[in-house]
């Protein structure tokens, strides 16, 4: 029996820290959606159009998670984003993980609205953009990357002006989605409170 869990939200907003402490928990499989963005969008930065890209994804692509976090990646991955043919490239690989038996939780732009509509739970986890810029410049000097604040800031500035502007699935939160803002709250009490809206879903 599948159980699915939406996890949608801008980047650096926690989304994908929650989405794995939920599969964790629950011990659902998990998929960070922006990975496959993020693979397609490597790619494209060797000369490859983002469509044959997208049609030339495997599952081996996701796994050089360092290079993959990488800043020029992400801007490349944004613009990816917005291309339709791209998105209906991915768009079976994203429902055919969802629908697995033993529940899945997958975090993106448009779990909850386009890949997902039907989840059990949906989550739009969302904080203030200095927060998510400090928090993402910490992660990136953490991993060796030497880059200032600022342009951290402005990095996210322009990924979110393209996912909420893009024709095509642009992010914005579920009718139905439970809003997390993560602006003051500790990781363990963003997580909590997810937890306790998997269980609610699950009990009713």
């Amino acid at each position: 029996m599948s159980f699915t869990v939406a996890i949608d939200g801008p980047a650096a907003a926690g989304k994908g820290t929650i989405g794995r402490a939920v599969a964790a928990h629950f011990g659902f499989a998990h998929l960070d959606t922006g990975l496959l963005y993020r693979a397609v969008g490597r790619r494209t930065l060797d000369g490859t159009t983002p469509e044959d890209a997208a049609l030339a994804l495997k599952a081996s692509d996701l796994e050089d998670d360092a290079a993959l976090r990488h800043p020029d990646v992400a801007q490349a991955a944004s613009r990816v984003a917005a291309v339709p043919e791209v998105r209906r490239a991915l768009l079976h690989f994203q429902r055919a993980f969802a629908a697995r038996s033993g529940g899945a939780v997958l975090d993106g732009r448009d779990i909850g609205t386009v890949i997902c509509p039907d989840a059990a739970v949906k989550l739009f986890v969302t904080a203030s953009d200095a927060v998510r810029a400090h928090r993402r410049h910490a992660e990136l000097i953490a991993k060796g990357h030497e880059i200032d604040l600022d342009e951290v800031a402005a990095d996210l500035r322009q990924r979110d002006q393209r996912d909420a502007a893009r024709a095509t699935a642009p992010l914005h939160a579920a009718a139905d989605a439970v809003t997390l803002d993560t602006s003051d709250m500790a990781i363990d009490e963003a997580v909590t409170r997810a937890l306790e809206a998997v269980e609610a879903a699950r009990s009713r």
